[in-house]
């Protein structure tokens, strides 16, 4: 079995003790964002299975777009990145 070089780590372990991998992460052709693949790819940075800027390059995302992902997440979970409730948690 041939197992392509990578930097980084194949596997991470994640605080609540799911195990995300390469594989977990959604393609890099992805252009609809749901919350779930927005969540996957905020974690697998958080904990270090790829860095911001091959999360940024990978998926051409912005940094502001990203930290937009990662406030949500913080502050009402997975449901906070959902475009149809975004305004419930949006503060003007």
């Amino acid at each position: 079995m041939y197992l392509k070089r990578i930097n980084g780590p194949r596997a991470v372990t994640l605080p609540d003790g799911t195990v995300l991998t390469r594989a977990d992460l959604p393609p890099e052709s992805t252009r609809r964002w749901v919350a779930r693949r927005k969540a996957v790819v905020v974690q697998a940075v958080n904990g270090g299975l790829i860095t911001l800027e091959e999360a940024l390059e990978r998926y051409d995302l912005s940094e502001e777009e990203f930290e937009l992902w990662r406030a949500a997440i913080s502050e009402h979970g997975i449901p906070g990145l959902k475009v149809t409730t975004l305004q419930k948690y949006r503060h003007l």
